[in-house]
């Protein structure tokens, strides 16, 4: 549909698991993605090297809208996976309408959970859920330099 990265869970799950049979460990780091900058490249380009596989889990724009406000998402799932699909350490993405991300894990159980370094282990939301099933959480990205609503307003302070 977006492109031959992105797959709905559902057909996802099919795909992970013949990865596992393969012997493959999968990460899935997830996220907004909404206005991409260097921040986000570090996180993806680290989480990448936890495992022979990256999934990126994509919140909707729905679910960004819950989580960030009426304004988001600027650019909508669709620009957003296809620029992501762009990026050659991203193997999959999927899209999730959730608040969190504990449904893709439960259904994907990837060996690691990939977090930026604004978390640690144990303040990461989906913690219990990736322990549940023995999976582990690995913070990655190096210092968090900008988030989107910091760009944001930035913009808004040079033009309005």
């Amino acid at each position: 549909m977006y492109s031959d990265k992105f797959y709905p869970l559902d057909q996802l799950v099919e795909k992970i698991q013949e990865e596992k049979k393969r012997h493959k460990t999968i990460a899935l780091a997830n996220g907004g993605f909404d206005l991409i900058h260097i921040g986000h490249v570090r996180y993806l380009r680290e989480a990448a090297k936890v495992a022979d596989i990256l999934v990126l889990a994509l919140n909707s724009d729905a679910s960004l809208k819950k989580l960030k406000g009426d304004h988001r998402a600027i650019l909508d799932q669709h620009n957003r996976i296809t620029i992501l699909s762009s990026f050659s350490f991203i193997d999959y993405i999927t899209v999730f309408d959730e608040l969190t991300v504990d449904n893709v894990l439960l259904t994907l159980t990837p060996n690691f959970h990939c977090k930026g370094s604004d978390y640690t282990p144990e303040t990461v939301p989906e913690r219990h859920t990736v322990r549940s099933y023995g999976g582990q959480i690995a913070i990655v990205g190096g210092a968090k330099v900008r988030s989107t609503s910091e760009i944001i307003t930035h913009i808004r302070s040079l033009y309005l």
